[in-house]
């Protein structure tokens, strides 16, 4: 192990943060808990599945979302030295009962946490929380990040009752209920990334597969305004937090919100007192260069956008990530950003390898 971290750490590396696994092996939890609404494995043919919500499917998957020998041979094929290794978002089941979303994440972490020790040089894992019980989360985060070994977290863009309502019981990250988990956070060191699910507004987007074009990024977006605004940063000065897809829509509104925060502090000041851009990487009064207050993956499929990126965020603040396995994301891991001819050698191996690494604390 000594000598394979050696290698790791001394050679170039391309590391995935924003890669999703689920076991083959899957129970049927609507007979487990006694009520529907949860995600099934429909093993139909060898090698391909079907992730069925009763009797609706809900994606249909390849033998690359559960076996990690295939997964090695894929990032063999782009050359990916390790994958950072999280769930779907469907399963995160956060309007479940909370000792049966417990009982969930218990099984998806300790299955991450299995294929990491079978690979430790090619896997590093995030678990799932039942952030509807904020007190159950935090301890299970405690479990990730003692017993299992794991890296961090990936969790939702907010936390709701119902899973198919935005009503009042529908808490954003800023809610207050959620600062157990992020002291837990901060107290272990693990790192939080930030995963859109349920799309804000997806009943209106019946079409045109809107709720993950549309919803997707205002998802995102709303999750970073909710814990800059309602001062979650501040509070937990040591928290590290990635967004998933490049921040969403969030890097290409914020001067719109940076303009809202001064002509109407009344509306949008009301938490904290930080102006939006200070949380953009910037120079101080005396020249110093600070980094931004939080990250971003790459997955933005565009080199303008890529590079709008790295003038907000710097390039210590933007973690190469695909999504992988899914359709949606880069299908060769890192191509944008070794396609960007403007960017000097240790720019881009710090978005390739150097910042997953120093968000990972790896």
């Amino acid at each position: 192990m000594d000598v394979e971290r050696w290698a790791f750490a001394s050679r170039c590396v391309k590391i995935d943060l924003h890669t999703h696994i689920l076991p083959y092996e899957w129970p049927d939890l609507d007979a487990r808990y006694g009520y529907p609404g949860f995600i099934r494995l429909d093993h139909y043919q060898p090698c391909c599945a079907r992730m069925m919500k009763g009797q609706q499917m809900f994606r249909e998957i390849g033998d690359n979302t559960w076996d990690p020998k295939r997964r090695i041979e894929d990032m063999e094929r782009t050359g990916v030295t390790m994958q950072v290794l999280s769930t779907v978002p469907v399963m995160f089941s956060y309007w479940a009962k909370p000792a049966d979303c417990l009982d969930l994440c218990q099984r998806l972490n300790d299955h991450i946490a299995s294929v990491v020790r079978d690979h430790p040089g090619r896997f590093a894992g995030l678990g799932t929380i039942p952030l509807q019980d904020p007190d159950l989360a935090a301890r299970e985060l405690e479990r990730c990040m003692g017993e299992l070994g794991l890296r961090g977290v990936e969790i939702g863009t907010h936390v709701d009752a119902n899973e198919h309502c935005h009503g009042p019981d529908c808490r954003n990250l800023d809610d207050r209920s959620l600062d157990v988990v992020w002291k837990t956070a901060e107290q272990s060191n693990a790192a939080v990334f930030v995963h859109p699910w349920d799309m804000l507004g997806k009943q209106r987007m019946p079409k045109y597969w809107l709720p993950w074009l549309v919803g997707m990024p205002a998802e995102t977006c709303l999750a970073i305004c909710s814990m800059m605004f309602g001062g979650v940063f501040e509070r937990f000065p040591n928290l590290r937090v990635a967004f998933a897809h490049g921040g969403g829509g969030f890097p290409f509104t914020v001067g719109r919100i940076d303009h809202a925060f001064h002509v109407r502090p009344d509306l949008v000041a009301v938490d904290s007192s930080v102006e939006p851009r200070n949380y953009l990487a910037r120079t101080d009064p005396d020249g110093a260069q600070l980094p931004a207050r939080f990250y971003v993956d790459s997955l933005v499929h565009d080199p303008d956008a890529l590079q709008m990126l790295l003038k907000l965020f710097g390039a210590n603040r933007i973690a190469l990530g695909s999504d992988y396995p899914f359709v949606l994301g880069e299908h060769h891991p890192g191509k944008l950003i070794e396609s960007m001819n403007g960017l000097v050698g240790e720019a881009k191996q710090q978005l390739l390898g150097g910042t997953a690494r120093e968000f990972l604390g790896l």
